[in-house]
Parts: structure tokens; sequence; C-alpha cells
């Protein structure tokens, strides 16, 4: 019999050779801030600059958002066409990343919108891979209520970043797409 570390893989080959059945295994869940960034009027932009000039474009966006979340000791989870997820530790630190990389952006001549939510998410495909989970919807949909160059965060956020210097500007409430109830917004104003 192998025991151990390796037990529960044991006892589950065995239940399902006996069954039929594969035990479900729990998703693997965490705490983390959710930073959503969208380029805006990307649309606009791609057909005004052209295929070979967009893609340039993206790939001064993508290096430049891979270089701040890195120095915030966030983990890029992916990048969205023209835009990004990734992940942090800190709420603080996900606001500074965004504002840091919206100010260097938009000295390059690209206007971001970003959104932040704090909350479970649950880890897909293993600690190296993608990111799922209501956490991770609350987090695009508060993006998606961001007007152009706005950085906004859930309540959640607001709340956790109390005694950290960074100014919000309450928003009131709104209505996030798919997500039940209403949520209150904040702006950063400060940082």
């Amino acid at each position: 019999m192998v025991w151990g570390e390796t037990s529960e893989l044991a006892l589950d080959a065995i239940q399902e050779f006996l069954t039929g059945v594969r035990r479900a295994v729990a998703p693997d869940r965490m705490l983390a801030t959710v930073l959503f960034t969208d380029i805006v009027g990307s649309t606009q932009r791609a057909g005004d600059l052209g295929d070979q000039r967009w893609r340039e474009l993206l790939e001064v966006h993508d290096q430049a958002a891979a270089r701040w979340v890195e120095a915030f000791h966030g983990r890029l989870v992916k990048t969205t066409g023209d835009g990004i997820l990734a992940t942090f530790d800190s709420p603080a630190r996900a606001i500074r990343c965004a504002a840091a990389l919206g100010e260097d952006l938009h000295g390059m001549g690209i206007q971001i919108r970003a959104g932040l939510h704090t909350g479970e998410i649950e880890l897909r495909h293993g600690d190296v891979g993608d990111v799922g989970g209501m956490g991770v919807h609350i987090a695009a949909r508060v993006m998606a209520a961001a007007g152009p160059g706005e950085i906004l965060v859930s309540r959640t956020v607001h709340g956790l970043v109390t005694g950290s210097g960074i100014v919000l500007r309450d928003r009131g409430p709104h209505r996030l797409k798919g997500v039940e109830g209403e949520w209150q917004l904040s702006a950063v104003a400060g940082p």
C-alpha cells in the first residue's frame, strides 16, 4: 500500500477502479487583487494605424505592462489582445501598477482604462496557468465601467487600501453585467 503524500492519489485510483467514478477535485482557490486593463478606442486605432503599426504598438504596450507588473510584484496572467489580466497580493500595489502603466503608456500616446477587485479566484491549470471565478469576472466588469484614463476599484478594494495614501473618489453604485446586485465603485484620484 502506498501512504504518505500519495495516499490520496492511491485512494482515488482505488475508488475509481471500484466504482467507475472519479472523485471531483475541489479547485485551488486563493485571495488576490485582480487588475484588468484595456486600450481605449483600440478598434478605431487599429483601423487608423493598419495591422503592422498596430502590432508594433501592442508590443510596446505588452512590454510596458510586463515591466510594471513585475515592478509592483504582480503576476501577469495574460495579455487580452488590447489589455492585460494580472494578479497581485496587495491591492495598493495593484492600483499603483495601474497608475504607473497608464502614465507610461499615455506618454507614448496610448490611453488605457483599468478595473480592480479583490476576491477569491480559482487557479486554472495549476499555479502557472490562467485564473477564473467570480473575482475575475467582477474585476473585468469594473474595468468595463471605467472611462478613458480612469482606474476604477470595487468597494472591497476601497476598504482594503484605507491608510495607504491612495485617494479614491466615490463613483456611486453600478450594475455590473452578469453580476447580481449593485456595486459601489470608486475612482483613483491620487497616489
